[in-house]
C-alpha cells in the first residue's frame, strides 16, 4: 500500500508541473529557468544533508556514476523539455515525454536481468501511449523546422531520463535519495548555468516576477526535490517499468489541472484517452498479482 501511495503522489506532482512550467517560461528563458530551479533545490539538499548527517557517496566510481546519471537526467532531459515547450505545444511534449516507459521497457531488459520484456508490458505501453496520444490528438502538429528539432529533442530527453532511471536501479540502490538527488543536480548544474549565461544573458536582467519565484520555489520544493526523493525511494522497491508508467498519467493529469486552475479547454476526448491510460496501468498491476498468485498456488 505505500508503495502505491508514493507512486499516485509522485503522478499528481509530475502533472502538477506542467502548468507551473508553462507559467514560469512567459517570464523567464528556458535554461535560465530550470537553472535557478536546480540551483535552489541542490541548496536546500545540501542543507538537508548537513543536518541530518547523511552520507555523501566516496567512492570514484560512485561520483562517475551521479555524474553520468545527473547529466542525462538533469541537464539533457530537462533541458531539452524547457527549451522544446517554445516551439511546441505542452501537449506535443507530454507525448512525447510518454515515450519514457519505451525506453525504459528496452534499457530494463538490457541492464536489468530480473525485469524481461513480455508481451503484456508490450501491449501495457502500447495502450498507455496511444491514450496521450488521444488526449492530445489536436496539438499533434510541427509546424516548422524547429519545431521538429524540438521534438527530437523531447524524444532525446526522453531517452536520457530512461537511461539514467535504469542506471540508478541498477548501480546506486545502496545511496540514500538525498545524496543521490544532490550529487546528480552539482555534477550537471555547471553544465546549465554555463549554457544559461553564454546563450540567454545575465539572469538578473529578467523579468523575476512573483509569479515566476512562485514556479521557481514550487518546482524546486515539490517537483524536485520531493519528487526525487520518493521517486528514488520507489524505483528501489518496484520494477524500474513501473516507476516510469508514471510519465503515461502525468499527461492526463496536467490536462485535469490545468482545466480546474487556469480554466485551460478540456478536450472532448480526455475521457476516452484517459481510461486508456488507466488501462495500461492496470494491465501492469493485473500481471503482477497473477503472478503473485501463482506462486502462491505452487
Amino acid at each position: 500500500m505505500q508503495k502505491i501511495i508514493v507512486w499516485l503522489i509522485l503522478c499528481l506532482i509530475w502533472g502538477s508541473t506542467w502548468i507551473f512550467i508553462k507559467l514560469g517560461l512567459s517570464d523567464l528563458p528556458p535554461i535560465t529557468f530550470a537553472s535557478a530551479r536546480f540551483l535552489l533545490s541542490a541548496a536546500i539538499v545540501f542543507v538537508i544533508i548537513r543536518i541530518q548527517g547523511i552520507p555523501l557517496p566516496r567512492k570514484v566510481s560512485e561520483w562517475r556514476l551521479l555524474a553520468l546519471t545527473g547529466f542525462l537526467q538533469f541537464a539533457l532531459n530537462y533541458g531539452s523539455v524547457f527549451w522544446s515547450e517554445q516551439y511546441i505545444t505542452s501537449g506535443l511534449a507530454a507525448v512525447l515525454q510518454a515515450m519514457i516507459t519505451v525506453f525504459g521497457l528496452v534499457l530494463a531488459w538490457i541492464f536489468l536481468p530480473n525485469e524481461r520484456i513480455t508481451p503484456q508490458k508490450i501491449i501495457a505501453v502500447a495502450i498507455g501511449i496511444v491514450g496521450v496520444a488521444v488526449i492530445f490528438i489536436d496539438q499533434l502538429k510541427v509546424r516548422n523546422w524547429m519545431a521538429f528539432l524540438a521534438c527530437v529533442g523531447i524524444v532525446g530527453g526522453s531517452y536520457c531520463a530512461a537511461q539514467a532511471s535504469i542506471l540508478v536501479k541498477a548501480r546506486a540502490e545502496a545511496m540514500h535519495p538525498a545524496s543521490l538527488l544532490f550529487g546528480q543536480m552539482i555534477c550537471a548544474l555547471p553544465f546549465i548555468v554555463v549554457y544559461s549565461f553564454f546563450v540567454e544573458g545575465d539572469p538578473m536582467n529578467f523579468r523575476w516576477s512573483s509569479l515566476a519565484i512562485v514556479c521557481v520555489l514550487y518546482l524546486s520544493v515539490i517537483g524536485t526535490i520531493t519528487a526525487f526523493w520518493l521517486y528514488y525511494w520507489l524505483l528501489k522497491r518496484v520494477e524500474s517499468t513501473k516507476a516510469m508508467m508514471i510519465s503515461l498519467v502525468t499527461p492526463l493529469l496536467a490536462v485535469l489541472i490545468g482545466a480546474v486552475t487556469i480554466g485551460e479547454r478540456l478536450p472532448p476526448q480526455t475521457f476516452i484517452g484517459g481510461l486508456m491510460v488507466i488501462g495500461s496501468i492496470a494491465l501492469i498491476v493485473f500481471r503482477k498479482r497473477r503472478a503473485s498468485q501463482l506462486v502462491v498456488e505452487v
